[in-house]
């Protein structure tokens, strides 16, 4: 059991803690969110003893060992099989006692202990750790050197799993995994023998993967039964009633005030004004809930283009030669929201690089409109900001002829204020670099937007601003991204990279999920179908603004086409002085009729996906 008894910390004279209490029960595997900001990291290393309370205590049990991803292991020539099989410090003592040992009681007892934690199994448990992150059976004999630093991060979290600690403290541990990594992390959390508190922003992770939530708010700690949702149900209500108290109580104090001041001059009633100013002195404050800070992104809207935006044909792209892609047949039009799905190393961030174009075909056709603006945002782009310089001058840069009043106002509108706007990006929090990086990748209203995990360091309420933020963007959006709750909420169309192909995803997100859980399942014998359920009232609702969305996109390209026919029926475009702008505008033509028929199409099956469900 871990114990956080009154504890009192501040830094640079900023108090995080004050008085704040909690117990974690063994086993449990609890979320420990709160503000950026607020000391969720400060209290990890508080509890490993990094750090000395200025009052309060920490107790664990005796002889608990408390574990954590403290940095990502040295680049040596360790494989990475070695580096986490060392991972567990006895088992690697006693293997290398074993080997050296002459007495024949002490051999006993290694051997002994070689058995009891299951020692001569750890190869194997070892590997299927790394193989869970994303390192296949060649890669786990290579070195570490061979890898980047985030790849060194997971070989870190592998071995950290591996060891198994009675407390295992993990601060958005998957800010370095993808989306196969991020599920299979999920699973095997939830499978762990011992007590977990995760740092973690991923909604996704902490209604799957967690029983309880540890909320640090205003100093304080609150200890929660239920994931995530279930918190977020009981902090509303919470908050309800506070804030109803709060105004029954302003009711009544401005009721006693108004009897003693028009009493308190009153002879025959100064005892009961006396009364009520100490019933007023005695009444404890109830204090309406904050409201917390309105977390934004503004995009900014972009021109409407002739669809497609977009397509390939035919078209492969690798490296050095080496395809890696082949033979994609891609169309993207301006209100896509497409998310990418993929194992590791098939290929999604070279299908971000080729439709952004940092990367060229080897082979086929790209064709794209002669207006369109793509804006790309990927992790490493955080990394390359200029530590030393602000906001304002990383913005002043790219809009030289802007005043600074409306560089101001662009800031403001990606959530950072006047003082992160001349402060160095060196000193920014990981969520306001990413802020400042989405706002450059945005600055010219690219007609498409393609993101690889962008929700990175973004805590809670900024990846819900970031949600409405890509919603109501009226350009392509494609994802990249472990966040599962964003894809779901985001992505009508999911593309699935795999073996050199793209191909569409006719599942959901969840059969997805399911699939890369247990992916060496045998299929299931077919069941006889069962009696359909009927649809639920959210459903039909869900069912009926998809309906409203695609007539709205009809009756869209219907304008376009309505405008083009104008254009076309004009006679003077027909002489012969103007036959180049005729065939420009027919062949425009084309792609809006192509355009039209496609979104009938859609239109067609969302109606008779309504008419099912309304006669279910």
């Amino acid at each position: 059991m871990l114990k956080i008894s009154d504890i009192t910390y501040s830094v640079e004279g900023r108090p995080l803690f004050e008085g704040a209490s909690a117990t974690i029960p063994d086993g449990h595997k609890v979320g420990l969110i709160g503000r950026n900001g607020a000391g969720k990291t400060t209290l990890f290393r508080l509890i490993r003893g990094e750090l000395v309370l200025e009052g309060g205590s920490i107790t664990l049990p005796s002889g608990a060992r408390v574990g954590g991803v403290a940095q990502e292991v040295p680049g040596n020539e360790v494989s990475l099989i070695d580096t986490v099989l060392a991972a567990d410090t006895e088992r690697a003592e006693l293997m290398a006692e074993a080997e050296t040992t002459t007495d024949p009681t002490r051999i006993a007892d290694v051997q002994t202990r070689l058995a009891d934690i299951d020692a001569w199994s750890a190869e194997g448990r070892a590997s299927a750790i790394l193989r869970g992150l994303g390192f296949d059976a060649e890669e786990q004999r290579m070195p570490c050197s061979a890898f980047s630093g985030g790849w060194r991060m997971r070989v870190a979290l592998a071995g950290v799993l591996f060891a198994q600690p009675d407390l295992l403290l993990l601060d958005e541990p998957t800010n370095y995994l993808d989306l196969e990594g991020a599920l299979w992390l999920e699973s095997y959390l939830a499978r762990y023998p011992h007590t977990v508190i995760i740092i973690s922003h991923d909604r996704g992770l902490l209604n799957r993967a967690v029983g309880s939530i540890l909320h640090l708010d205003e100093r304080r700690l609150t200890y929660y039964t239920g994931n995530y949702d279930q918190f977020a149900r009981q902090r509303a209500e919470q908050r309800a009633l506070q804030a109803a108290a709060a105004k029954k109580q302003d009711a009544r104090r401005a009721h006693l005030q108004s009897f003693v001041d028009r009493f308190k001059a009153k002879a025959s009633k100064a005892r009961q004004a006396q009364s009520r100013v100490k019933m007023l002195e005695k009444m404890e404050t109830i204090r309406a809930p904050e409201d917390a800070a309105r977390t934004v992104f503004t995009f900014p809207v972009p021109e409407e283009l002739s669809p497609p935006i977009l397509a390939t044909e035919g078209v492969s792209v690798g490296y050095d030669g080496v395809p890696v892609l082949r033979k994609l047949d891609l169309r993207i039009d301006q209100d896509d929201r497409i998310a990418l799905l993929g194992k590791n190393g098939q290929g999604k961030s070279t299908l971000a690089k080729l439709l952004s174009d940092r990367l060229a075909p080897m082979e086929g056709k790209m064709h794209q409109s002669s207006k369109l603006r793509i804006g790309f945002f990927a992790q490493h782009q955080v990394d390359e900001l200029h530590i030393d310089e602000t906001p304002l001058q990383h913005l002043a840069r790219a809009l030289p002829d802007v005043m600074p009043p409306k560089l101001r106002a662009r800031l403001a509108g990606f959530g950072l204020g006047a003082d992160q706007a001349e402060s160095q990006v060196g000193r920014l929090s990981g969520g306001q670099k990413a802020r400042l990086s989405l706002l450059l990748a945005t600055i010219d209203a690219p007609h498409l937007l393609i993101l690889d995990e962008p929700t990175n360091h973004l805590d809670i309420e900024s990846r819900e601003a970031l949600v409405e933020a890509l919603n109501a963007y009226t350009g392509a959006v494609i994802l990249i991204s472990h966040d599962m709750h964003l894809l779901s909420l985001v992505a009508d169309r999911l593309w699935l990279v795999k073996d050199g192909a793209v191909r569409p995803y006719e599942e959901d997100l969840e059969s997805y999920r399911k699939m890369l859980l247990t992916p060496d399942a045998p299929p299931k014998a077919q069941k006889p179908k069962a009696e359909k359920k009927r649809a639920t009232r959210d459903e039909i609702l869900a069912l009926r603004s998809e309906l409203r969305k695609c007539e709205e996109r009809v009756t869209k390209i219907e304008g376009m086409r309505d405008k083009l026919a104008k254009k076309l029926a004009d006679p003077t475009l027909y002489d012969d002085g103007r036959l180049g702008e005729l065939e420009v505008w027919n062949k425009k033509y084309a792609e809006v009729m192509d355009g039209l028929e496609r979104a009938e199409a859609m239109w067609a099956k969302a109606q008779e996906r309504l008419d099912v469900a309304q006669q279910g």
